[in-house]
């Protein structure tokens, strides 16, 4: 049993990982937010490490049945989803500085400052459709509560357990994402950021594949 939650908390994390990018958005995140005091920038970081918990959590638990309700397959949410992850990654990539500039427009003060901590700080700059689809698909994969509880039931705990652990690692990559990029100096900060960018853009076409590939094989059946 031990086993099993381990493999499958870690599974969660390794999945999200890539596709949050904590460290290459904690650098997007300071650019945003970049004329906020620290301590608006602490509270920001927790609200956005708080609300992409909620958002993760819903999807993984509840997602596969709203996409159901509304007839939507999880091969057009993964296909919507990398299109839209695919494009900002390209627009980042190609901005004419520096990839942080394609990110939202930045706050201009403390005041006001709350009310972006979800959108655009938490959805889509962090936890954006890639994000989502992967939880998805994750909860898709979960044991039936019904025929096998006690599994299911570890199984949930240590998704959430990595659930818990991604937003953590959100939420302290953000709250120092000033020491990060006083550590990286401003070449290490453009290389991790032009690097980041070329990174959500193959994660996009990434989820682009997968979700054609599951099309085509729902059409052989």
């Amino acid at each position: 049993m031990v086993s099993n939650i381990i493999h499958a908390l870690f599974l969660t994390y390794a999945a999200l990982f890539p596709i949050v990018n904590p460290l290459g958005g904690a650098l997007i995140f300071l650019n945003v937010t970049n004329n906020c005091s620290q301590q608006m920038r602490h509270r920001l970081a927790w609200r956005v490490a708080v609300g992409g918990f909620l958002v993760l959590a819903c999807s993984l638990f509840s997602g596969s049945y709203i996409l159901g309700f509304f007839g939507i397959s999880l091969p057009a949410v993964r296909i919507a989803g990398g299109l839209v992850i695919a494009a900002m990654g390209w627009k980042m990539l190609n901005s004419s500085d520096s990839p942080v500039e394609a990110s939202p427009a930045s706050v201009k003060s403390d005041e006001g400052a709350l009310d972006l901590a979800f959108y655009p700080l938490t959805m889509p700059l962090t936890f954006g459709p890639g994000a989502i689809a992967t939880a998805i698909t994750i909860g898709s994969q979960q044991p039936d509560l019904l025929t096998d509880f006690d599994r299911a039931a570890v199984h949930d705990v240590a998704v959430i357990i990595g659930l818990l652990a991604i937003c953590a690692t959100v939420y302290l990559a953000y709250r120092y994402a000033d020491e990060l990029k006083r550590v990286l100096g401003k070449n290490g900060t453009s290389v991790l950021v032009r690097l980041s960018a070329f990174i959500v853009l193959c994660i996009g076409i990434q989820i682009i594949w997968f979700g054609i590939a599951d099309l085509v094989q729902s059409l052989s059946h």
